[in-house]
């Protein structure tokens, strides 16, 4: 029995089921976890959504900011740009059904017996777990709801970036949205900056990587994340992943074997397009 972590999938089904292959995944003894951004710029985003719901309670998500926007694209709150590539998700018959699965899943996994959290971006160092998890059952809450796609439509924006139990409403949700999808740098307070999106080696101060900025979470969880396909599953501390390795941009599709902490890779069926890399949705 085994639980296999892998970065974003993006839409690259192919690379998704020869990983799997590639480690023997069998959803009947083994558990796979997932970073989020299931879909959108990888050719085969029907084919992600179709296949990790077939395995139940053998695959475990959560959200990314690609899957938010699907969410509101499907909704009619945002436009569907071509280079996400997803007419034939958008227009399948079994369409209504995968939106409907896809805004009841998760935006923290949290492991007590392995001692491992997993979110897109990350877990902001402002929080604790306890204060992570309910952030996100509030956002969770309101995505399960009828009034899902108000929340949608007020998720966009960069403010507010500071955290403060005393957010309410819109405002916090919208919060909590970029620190769980969004997030990259950080002040040293702890404040999201939600605009650069350099290698840590050329980011400029103050801005600090947020797994760099210690956080209560890190120091008694692993932390495992997504998003981040510039850093090329390098750089963070120990006890903390980053599995984005930009298969969609031409790059891998890394798996880490929670057991070993053993890597596999499998390479992306794209070239590498450096282009579309620097455009990664924010």
């Amino acid at each position: 029995m085994s639980t296999y972590f892998i970065g974003d999938v993006h839409g690259c089904f192919d690379e998704l089921i020869a990983l799997l292959n590639q480690v023997e995944f069998s959803p009947e003894k083994d558990t796979v976890w997932l970073t989020g951004d299931l879909v959108a710029r990888g050719p085969g985003s029907l084919d992600v959504l179709r296949y990790v719901k077939s395995l139940g309670d053998s695959a475990r998500i959560v959200l990314g900011n690609h899957d938010l926007h699907l969410l509101a694209v499907f909704a009619g709150i945002s436009r569907n740009k071509p280079k996400d590539r997803l007419n034939l998700l958008l227009e399948a018959p079994d369409a209504d059904e995968l939106i409907n699965w896809l805004r009841r899943q998760p935006l923290l996994q949290v492991d007590e017996e392995k001692k491992v959290v997993m979110a897109h971006a990350g877990i902001t160092p402002q929080w604790d777990l306890d204060t992570a998890k309910s952030c996100a059952r509030d956002v969770e809450a309101v995505l399960a709801s009828d009034s899902y796609p108000l929340f949608l439509d007020a998720m966009y924006g960069d403010l507010p970036n500071h955290w403060s139990p005393e957010l309410s409403g819109l405002a916090r949700l919208r919060f909590i949205t970029n620190a769980f999808t969004r997030m990259r740098y950080c002040f040293p307070n702890g404040q999201l900056d939600m605009y650069c999106k350099d290698t840590p080696q050329n980011a400029p101060a103050p801005l600090k990587p947020w797994f760099s900025i210690p956080g209560q979470v890190a120091q008694a969880y692993s932390i495992v994340f997504g998003h981040w396909a510039s850093l090329e599953g390098e750089g963070t501390p120990e006890g903390i992943y980053g599995l984005d390795t930009g298969c969609c941009w031409g790059g891998d599709l890394t798996c880490l074997r929670w057991e070993d902490k053993q890597i596999f890779t499998q390479p992306s069926n794209r070239q590498m397009d450096l282009g579309d890399g620097e455009a990664i949705a924010s």
